[in-house]
């Protein structure tokens, strides 16, 4: 995982998934260096990772206050039980339906939740966050959230991109990684393929809300930092209902792939 210090307010902790005939996928997560310090998202969930030694790396464990988790799947949640462990003054926020949705693999303590759905906002100390649902998402739970002292947004998986090395998906800024609007298409058709049967009128105006006023920066889990043009970003999601859908691999081009792998050696 690597390490950034994107400005005074937000370190990324930058990890990726490779995804076979697509490239590598970012999978970040985010310190607001607020008065109460929040992390937005733990990394992925394989048994090689290792999310508390990172985040050690930018922060305390035990000084975190909030745990924003947008939505539970695997590759938000790597590090959740064992930082709410280390940090026992930090509660988790996430929504009615993600606590169901984590609770059915751990046993999630009721008492250090907070509930917040769209629309609603919370102190932390010396600024407000506000939650929003972001106008791409694969998960009905999911919630990103709107920094009302700097403008940044954090988006869970929309906008998102694969990118071609592991180099790039783990860099600070966006604009290192090239041209990411034909991998945000991808992305959006395969993340979200309901956006497909959308009204698109209906959908951009989903947008609209997010887009205006500028924001200051935009951080997404499954893009590096978006820290000029902004509205580049909101032009291309906004073209997502038209966008080719996705055609996920079927069984032979799995074969297809399998036969390109060396021959494992006999023990």
């Amino acid at each position: 995982m690597d390490i950034h210090k994107i400005s005074h307010d937000v370190s990324q902790l930058a990890d990726c998934a490779m995804v076979p005939g697509l490239g590598f996928l970012p999978v970040n997560a985010f310190v607001l260096h607020a008065q109460e310090p929040v992390v937005v998202d733990t990394g992925l969930s394989t048994p090689d990772k290792h999310f508390l030694d990172d985040l050690a790396m930018v922060i305390d464990p035990a000084d975190v206050r909030w745990v924003w988790i947008t939505h539970p799947d695997r590759d938000h949640t790597g590090g959740v039980r064992a930082l709410l462990d280390a940090a026992p003054n930090a509660r988790l926020i996430t929504t009615f339906g993600g606590v169901g949705i984590l609770g059915c693999e751990w046993e999630v303590p009721l008492d250090r939740v907070y509930l917040l759905n769209p629309g609603q906002a919370i102190e932390v100390g010396d600024r407000t966050i506000r939650a929003f649902r972001p106008p791409l998402f694969d998960s009905p739970v999911t919630t990103g959230f709107v920094d009302e002292s700097t403008g940044a947004i954090f988006t869970s998986d929309c906008f998102g991109s694969p990118v071609p090395t592991a180099e790039l998906a783990t860099c600070a800024d966006v604009r290192d990684a090239g041209d990411v609007r034909e991998g945000q298409l991808l992305w959006a058709t395969m993340d979200s393929p309901w956006v497909a049967n959308v009204d698109e009128a209906r959908y951009r105006r989903t947008i609209e809300p997010l887009r205006s006023p500028e924001p200051s920066a935009i951080f997404c889990t499954h893009l590096p930092p978006v820290l000029a043009h902004t509205d580049t970003m909101f032009v291309t999601i906004s073209q997502a209902p038209s966008a080719p859908s996705f055609a996920m691999p079927d069984q032979r081009a799995l074969e297809e792939l399998l036969a390109t792998f060396a021959p494992g050696v006999p023990s």
